[in-house]
C-alpha cells in the first residue's frame, strides 16, 4: 500500500490544479454536474474531467460502471492523500451518495451499465422524490400512485421538499403501485425531469438560500424499464437509499475538518472564558466524531456496520452542526447578527446559522433517528 500512497500523491500533485487545493468559500463553488451545469472556472472542469477519466470520482465503484475498482484500503488512502492536500471533491452528487449505491446493489445490469456510468461522469444530476405534504415523517405513508399501463407507469401526484428538484435532471422517485399493503405497495421509479407533466415550484426559506421544490407529477409516463428493483418492493430500496442519505448528512458534522481552528476566523479571540471552554468543548466532541465517522465508513464499506448506525451518526452530525454554527453566532454577538450588507456578505453567518436548524428534520428528523437508536441499538424497553 505504500507505493500506492505514492503514486496516488504524486498524481494528485501533478493533476489537482491550484485553484482546486483551495477551501470552497460557498456551496456555489461545489461541482454538481448534470447538462444545464455551469464550471465556476476551467480548472474545475479540468478537475473533474481528470478525475472521472481515472474513475476516481467513485473509486470503489467497480471500473465496468465509471469506477476506479479500488479496494477500501485504497479508497480510504486516495481520500487521505486529497485532504492531505486540500483537493476538493471533484463531484458532489445525489447519484454517488444515495442512488449510486441503491442500484448497485438493487438495479439490474442494464440499469447499472445505463446510469452508473453517467454518474459518475457528473453527466446527470439527481433529486429525490421521497417527502410528500400529507405524509411527514411517515414516508410510508405517501401517496404519490403510479397507475400499470401496459408497458409504461402513469404517474400522478406531489412531492414537497426535493432538494435541488429545479435544477436537477433526473429523479429518483417513490410511487404507490398498490394500496394492499403500506409498505408493500411502493416502488422506485426512475425519470426524467424534463418529461411531459413534471413541475416544479421553488420553496422560500428564512435563510434566504434555499435548496427546496415542490415538485409536481401530472401524468407523467416512466418506462417500466425503469423500475428499480420488483413492483410493490421499492420499501427495500428506499430504506437502503436512506441510509446512505443519512450517512452524507451526517458528514456535515465534520464541517470540512475537526477542531475549534475552524472556528477561529468567526469566532475570534475575545478573552471569555466561558467561550474558550465551550470551543474546547466542541474541539473534542469533533474530533471524537471525526474518529467516528472513520470508523463508521469502514465498517460500512465492509458491509459490516449496524443497520440503524446511520441513524446515529446523523443524529450526532447534525446536532454538532448545529452547535458549530451557534458558537459562531455566539462568538460574533449582535454583529454576527446582521442581515443585509456587503460587509456581513448579506447576512453569511446568519443565515447558514438558520439554515443549519433544518438538520435536523431533513432526511429523518432527530426523534425519528433517537427512536431507531432506542429501539435497534439500545434495544430500549417500549422503544
Amino acid at each position: 500500500m505504500a507505493d500506492f500512497r505514492t503514486q496516488t500523491r504524486e498524481w494528485l500533485e501533478l493533476n489537482c490544479p491550484p485553484s482546486m487545493r483551495t477551501p470552497m468559500k460557498s456551496e456555489k463553488d461545489a461541482c454538481w454536474g448534470g447538462r444545464n451545469f455551469e464550471f465556476q472556472s476551467e480548472d474545475q472542469k479540468i478537475w473533474l474531467e481528470r478525475m472521472a477519466e481515472r474513475g476516481w470520482t467513485v473509486p470503489d465503484w467497480p471500473k465496468e460502471y465509471g469506477g476506479g475498482g479500488l479496494s477500501a484500503e485504497e479508497t480510504k488512502i486516495l481520500r487521505q492523500e486529497m485532504k492531505a492536500l486540500g483537493c476538493r471533491l471533484p463531484l458532489t452528487s445525489f447519484g454517488i451518495s444515495m442512488l449510486g449505491p441503491a442500484l448497485l446493489t438493487f438495479g439490474s445490469e442494464e440499469q447499472k451499465l445505463r446510469f452508473l456510468p453517467p454518474i459518475a461522469r457528473g453527466e446527470i444530476r439527481w433529486c429525490q422524490g421521497y417527502s410528500e405534504p400529507g405524509a411527514g415523517s411517515d414516508l410510508a405513508g405517501l401517496q404519490t400512485k403510479a397507475e400499470d399501463k401496459g408497458d409504461y407507469y402513469l404517474v400522478n401526484g406531489q412531492k414537497v421538499w426535493t432538494s435541488y428538484a429545479d435544477e436537477a435532471d433526473w429523479i429518483f422517485c417513490l410511487v404507490r403501485t398498490s394500496k394492499e399493503s403500506k409498505h408493500g405497495g411502493i416502488s422506485f421509479l426512475l425519470f426524467d425531469m424534463e418529461s411531459e407533466g413534471v413541475s416544479t415550484k421553488p420553496i422560500k426559506l428564512i435563510s434566504g438560500n434555499s435548496p427546496f421544490c415542490e415538485t409536481f407529477f401530472d401524468d407523467v409516463k416512466v418506462p417500466k424499464d425503469q423500475l428499480v428493483h420488483n413492483e410493490n418492493e421499492g420499501w427495500t430500496v428506499a430504506k437502503y437509499l436512506l441510509g446512505h442519505e443519512r450517512e452524507m448528512i451526517s458528514g456535515m458534522g465534520l464541517g470540512g475538518g475537526a477542531g475549534s481552528s475552524l472556528l477561529s476566523v468567526s469566532v475570534g479571540d475575545h478573552g471569555d472564558p466561558i467561550l474558550a471552554s465551550d470551543l474546547a468543548r466542541f474541539d473534542v466532541d469533533a474530533l471524537a466524531f471525526q474518529a467516528m465517522s472513520e470508523h463508521f465508513i469502514d465498517k460500512l464499506k465492509a458491509g459490516e456496520s449496524h443497520p440503524a448506525e446511520p441513524s446515529l451518526m446523523k443524529y450526532a452530525g447534525t446536532e454538532l452542526n448545529k452547535r458549530r454554527h451557534e458558537l459562531v453566532m455566539q462568538g460574533g454577538g449582535s454583529d454576527a447578527l446582521e442581515w443585509e450588507s456587503d460587509r456581513s456578505k448579506e447576512g453569511k453567518k446568519a443565515r447558514e446559522w438558520l439554515r443549519t436548524k433544518a438538520n435536523s428534520i431533513e432526511g429523518g428528523t432527530s426523534e425519528i433517528q433517537l427512536g431507531i437508536v432506542a429501539k435497534h441499538i439500545l434495544n430500549l424497553p417500549g422503544a
